[in-house]
């Protein structure tokens, strides 16, 4: 028999079937055993097996959060776009293109960094759906940050209204994803960073 008092209680409203929490630890330690995977193995032999096991988790706790690896990867690489990188706000535009270049460099010659990004490239190549998140990442993360530098100079009149601004990102990310991604330096040499953003600098100037 219900009484009153027994229908005045509360009652608890359980979580629907399939809508458990995605714990954050799992996830973080997922998207950490990609980037290890990827720099061991490269993408095409990275396997859902072989991240789980890294990560320390059952199959399902990936599929549970990506369809596949392409899917993992793109939203890896997407990420990145996300975190970006820290705008540089000295005051002056060579100056800012150093603090960039310095920030950007130790991020490019990370032992990770360095075997992904080149096979990651390389699949681009035969995949368009990398290459567009690639394409999307670089552009809404690195180049991003450098339209934010040329505008700065801009309106400080350090740079001339009206420049090419395509080219002018072109100026200041080139350089040294060519020498760090493309021939791989292993080292800069001393005072490059430095001379690097005094020429780019002035190669902005001319424009």
């Amino acid at each position: 028999m219900t009484t009153n008092a027994d229908s005045a209680k509360p009652t608890r409203r359980r979580a629907p079937a399939g809508a458990a929490v995605l714990r954050e630890d799992v996830t973080d330690a997922i998207r950490a055993a990609v980037f290890e995977e990827l720099a061991s193995v490269g993408y095409a032999r990275m396997s859902i097996e072989g991240i789980a096991r890294r990560a320390g988790v059952g199959k399902t706790a990936v599929y549970r959060r990506w369809r596949s690896k392409l899917h993992l990867v793109l939203d890896l690489v997407s990420a990145m776009a996300v975190q970006g990188l820290p705008a540089p706000d000295t005051g002056s535009l060579e100056a800012d293109l150093l603090l960039l270049y310095q920030v950007t460099s130790r991020a490019l010659r990370h032992p990770v960094a360095g075997q992904i990004i080149p096979d990651l490239q390389a699949e681009a190549a035969r995949n368009p759906d990398i290459a567009e998140a690639m394409q999307k990442a670089l552009r809404e993360g690195q180049h991003g940050v450098a339209s934010g530098i040329v505008q700065s100079a801009v309106a400080r009149g350090e740079l001339r209204e009206g420049l090419d601004e395509d080219l002018a990102l072109d100026l200041i990310s080139g350089p040294l994803y060519w020498r760090a991604v493309v021939v791989r330096s292993p080292k800069l040499p001393k005072g490059h960073l430095e001379r690097l953003s005094a020429a780019t600098s002035a190669a902005l100037r001319a424009l």
